[in-house]
């Protein structure tokens, strides 16, 4: 009977570890109570530009570098947005890809114009050691992100 009680509580406190371990917050507590679709916010840019927003969905991809970004998975297919964090004030490891994600950060708009894309895609180009054809770029272009602030990643 003692085994057994042993056993138990041995069981139930490695389920408990195992549960929080898969339960991670970075940054900042998060203090939105209400989600926005990610759909919405790249829908209607304007609206949300420079507003506080809670987004919630898998991680698609995170930074391979410093892991100061992960990109989560809109509600809707083929659709995403960039959760960015200040270099070194959260690091997000690889291993949270493919988690689900609470992300709560502020809504940047940023507007690039087609001389500023065929700068950028020549400088990265560049840096990669390949060419860049400045004919494909067609048009300006919005990039949307989120400045993050906190995060809770849950296990797969």
């Amino acid at each position: 009977m003692k085994k057994i009680f042993i056993i138990s509580v041995l069981s139930l406190m490695l389920a408990v570890s195992v549960f929080s371990a898969s339960k991670k917050k970075y940054g900042k507590e998060i203090t939105v109570k209400e989600t926005t679709k990610i759909s919405e916010i790249i829908a209607n840019p304007e609206k949300f530009e420079g507003k506080r927003v809670l987004v919630k969905g898998p991680i698609v991809d995170v930074c391979k570098e410093r892991g100061c970004w992960i990109k989560i998975g809109s509600d809707k297919e083929f659709e995403s947005i960039r959760f960015k964090v200040e270099d070194g004030v959260i690091v997000f490891p690889l291993d949270i890809k493919g988690m689900t994600a609470a992300a709560e950060g502020i809504v940047s708009v940023k507007k690039y114009s087609v001389e500023e894309l065929i700068k950028s895609g020549e400088e990265h180009a560049k840096k990669e050691g390949t060419t860049f054809d400045a004919s494909t770029v067609k048009e300006p272009k919005i990039v949307l992100q989120i400045k993050g602030e906190g995060a809770r990643v849950d296990g797969k």
